[in-house]
């Protein structure tokens, strides 16, 4: 339920950023930026550390949304559980991604017991400091976009938030839909 004064009823994150277009444009780029511009990670890696995180958040909206995105960009259904998790035991879960959600994970939930070792373990995975630092940058961005959904009263309905992950995010995009946007503040 909206706990904006303004939206009572029902509300999701397209209508919180249709009446707050300014704040939704600059959220939309920052996001953007990291989730979509080049990185070692691909589209659907980086998807799949989106939608961990907002399991660990307990983030309905984030999480059934970015499933979606995430499977439109390659990563297998079977991997996403049915009480918003990953399961990482599956043979979908690259063994390599495996260090990296260990420190989303660490990040998000105990940011203060992060340690030289859980970095040092996804540069021993293979991965380089550039992933490094889009691992950190995707983590900060959720764990700032949970807040926000959770904290305006986005709705949970997970209908609805698969629909929008399943139509803005695999086809216009963050950009896209910072565009969008960016029309209704010239209008």
């Amino acid at each position: 339920m909206s706990f904006l004064l303004s939206s009572p009823g029902v509300t999701n994150l397209p209508d919180v950023f249709q009446k707050y277009p300014k704040r939704g444009v600059l959220i939309l780029r920052l996001i953007d930026d990291i989730m979509r511009k080049e990185s070692p990670l691909s589209d659907g890696e980086r998807e799949l550390i989106f939608t961990y995180i907002s399991g660990l958040n307990a983030c309905g909206f984030c999480y059934h949304s970015h499933v979606p995105a995430a499977t439109a960009f390659g990563i297998n259904e079977t991997v996403f559980t049915g009480n918003m998790g990953i399961n990482l035991d599956t043979p979908e879960v690259d063994e390599k991604l495996k260090p990296i959600l260990g420190y989303a994970k660490k990040l998000t939930l105990t940011p203060t017991q992060v340690t030289k070792a859980d970095v040092d373990a996804i540069y021993a995975a293979g991965w380089n400091e550039q992933a490094f630092i889009d691992v950190v940058s995707i983590c900060c961005v959720v764990n700032f976009m949970n807040r926000f959904v959770n904290g305006v009263g986005v709705d949970v309905d997970s209908e609805t938030a698969y629909k929008t992950g399943a139509s803005v995010l695999p086809t216009i995009g963050y950009a896209g839909w910072a565009e969008n946007l960016e029309k209704t503040l010239q209008n």
